[in-house]
């Protein structure tokens, strides 16, 4: 009975320690992919099932609240802007010359045909902040050794419930993401590389998201140039700027 005893505080022991690995992982990647505001600049190839098309964007972004995102390219999309704000989030189309507000069910919806949705665009917020986290075990992923954790959400206002992540053992960023709803089911997965080290931090400059339920061969999002840290005007951030 006393060894039985000593085996469990030992194993209670160790998940504890576990447990506080993974939190610490989770941690590191929230200060690579985090920042208190950036300016991007960027380029999606959206891969249909006949077709593709690319589009070009610009994006401010301070904290998690506030973002600005504008389309400079092709013409048909130029001049579309993006404005979320305190987790409301206002689309301008050039071709009605009018301003709409994107809120509930419709957050769901594809952006701009793309395989990510408006929820995926407005979720800044830190992954330590909306999960608990558990390593499943050490892996190898295109020749990277990674931490394979499980997410399983503790807020209830997030897109996806649980996410199986492939964590850099040595940058500490993730290499491929699957989201997955409450009953199980794979709703997304993401595939980051071309990382590079960027004002001191690890940082992916290309992601292919796939929706797993719709059809198409997923969306190509690549960061031709992004800037950490930067003073932005408090302008860009108000509903008239997606008039001017």
């Amino acid at each position: 009975m006393k060894r039985h005893s000593l085996i469990i505080i030992a194993f209670l022991l160790s998940t504890q320690g576990f447990s506080q690995d993974a939190k610490t992982i989770l941690d590191k990647v929230d200060r690579n992919m985090s920042s208190k505001n950036r300016i991007l600049e960027s380029s999606m190839t959206i891969h249909g099932k006949r077709r593709s098309r690319t589009l070009t964007s610009k994006t401010w972004s301070e904290g998690t609240e506030k973002s600005f995102s504008e389309y400079l390219s092709p013409a048909a999309d130029k001049g579309t802007k993006m404005l979320k704000l305190e987790g409301q989030l206002w689309i301008y189309s050039t071709s009605t010359d009018r301003i709409i507000q994107i809120s509930g069910h419709l957050l769901r919806q594809s952006v701009m045909g793309s395989d990510l949705s408006y929820e995926d665009m407005m979720e800044d917020r830190k992954l330590s902040e909306l999960y608990n986290a558990s390593i499943i075990r050490e892996e190898k992923l295109n020749d990277r050794n990674t931490f394979l954790m499980q997410l399983k959400a503790k807020v209830d206002n997030v897109a996806y419930y649980s996410q199986k992540i492939w964590i850099d053992t040595e940058r500490f960023i993730p290499l491929k993401q699957e989201m997955y709803a409450k009953s199980g089911q794979l709703l997304k997965r993401t595939e980051l590389s071309d990382v590079k080290q960027i004002q001191g931090r690890w940082f992916p400059t290309t992601i292919i998201y796939k929706d797993m339920l719709k059809q198409g061969n997923g969306t190509e999002f690549k960061v031709t140039s992004i800037l950490f840290d930067q003073k932005i005007p408090g302008y860009i951030f108000s509903k008239a700027a997606l008039k001017q």
